[in-house]
Parts: C-alpha cells; structure tokens; sequence
C-alpha cells in the first residue's frame, strides 16, 4: 500500500449505485477505504485515501459507474495530514481552554472535506472534528481552535472554498469558548 497523502469523495443519490461504485473504486486502484457507508437523507458516501494518481484514477472509475447518481465529487490531492485525524475524530487536546473556536457547516460533504484542507493549510490551527453528512441531515461540518488570528483566517479560507462551490451554509468564529462548549468534542 502506498502512502495515504490524498483523499477523493464522491456523493451519490443512490445508495445501490454508490456501493457499486466503490466495489469498483477499490478494484481500480491502490487505495485506502476512509468511508463506505449510507448517510442522512439516503444517500451514500466515499472516501478513499491514497497517492494522488491512485486516488485520481478510484475517483474517476466511481464517478463513471455512479453516472447521473453522483451528486458531487473531488480529489484533494497531497492533503494537510491533520485532515485525516479529525476525520476519524481522533484528535485530543490537552487543554480544553482554547483561544478561539471556528467552526464551518456546508450544504455537502465534499466541499467541507475540501474547506477542511484549505483551513488546515491557511493558519495555525487543529482540526478538531470533521463531519462529513453523518447525523447532519447531509451535511458537513468542520470545527477547528487555535489564535484568534489563525483561526478567522481559517475559517475564511475553508468558508470561500465553501461558498465557491455553493454550498456555505455558516461560518462562526467564538473567541474564548467556554470549556463546556468543547467537552462533547474533545
């Protein structure tokens, strides 16, 4: 297995159609399974990791078997790594005081996974929880602490990758967040 550096998703209306998509993702390439599952409003979603040109050529053969059921897809290639760790919601900070809490809800799922990188690129941040449509009626949804600075410039990157797609749906920036705030998350 190659080394995961990129991520590609597709979105599809069909739930059949999706599972038949990723059997042939995976056959295609060298790629890592992330998601293969069922999500709100019956949809199916998945998300392979792999090398770029792996990931690429997954997300091509999906799409092509998903035809008119894809509802929307990406490759970001070379991904910053902390996407993945709040993907699997395995991020832990030692302390629940934070400067400054953003947090990003979009329309989809790949467009906050696209914002997600964006963000972890733009500033000083972590990534704390990356949801991508489960339990969000379809949804994304991306919360992420650092400085204030750090984290308005985040939350503005991932919120422009966001709304360049047309599917912003808020972007909030809190200063000092109360420690209950993040408990559930941390």
């Amino acid at each position: 297995m190659s080394e995961t550096t990129s991520v590609g998703v597709i979105e599809f209306q069909s739930i059949g159609k999706g599972m038949q998509a990723q059997d042939e993702a995976i056959k295609s390439a060298t790629v890592v399974l992330l998601v293969g599952r069922t999500i709100c409003s019956g949809k199916y979603l998945l998300i392979l990791g792999g090398n770029v040109s792996d990931v690429e050529t997954a997300i091509a053969r999906g799409v092509e078997i998903g035809g008119d059921t894809v509802i929307d897809w990406l490759v970001c290639p070379r991904v910053h790594e902390s996407v993945f760790q709040a993907l699997g919601q395995s991020v832990i900070l030692p302390d629940p005081k934070v400067p400054a809490l953003g947090i990003v809800e979009s329309f989809g799922a790949c467009s906050i996974l696209a914002a997600s990188d964006y963000a972890a690129k733009a500033g000083r941040v972590t990534l704390i929880r990356l949801h991508v449509a489960m339990a969000l009626g379809g949804k994304g949804l991306l919360m992420l602490v650092g400085n204030l600075s750090d984290v308005r410039t985040s939350v503005r990157a991932a919120a422009d990758e966001c709304r360049r797609r047309g599917l912003l749906a808020s972007e909030t920036v809190i200063s000092n967040p109360a420690e209950e705030l993040l408990t559930e998350y941390l």
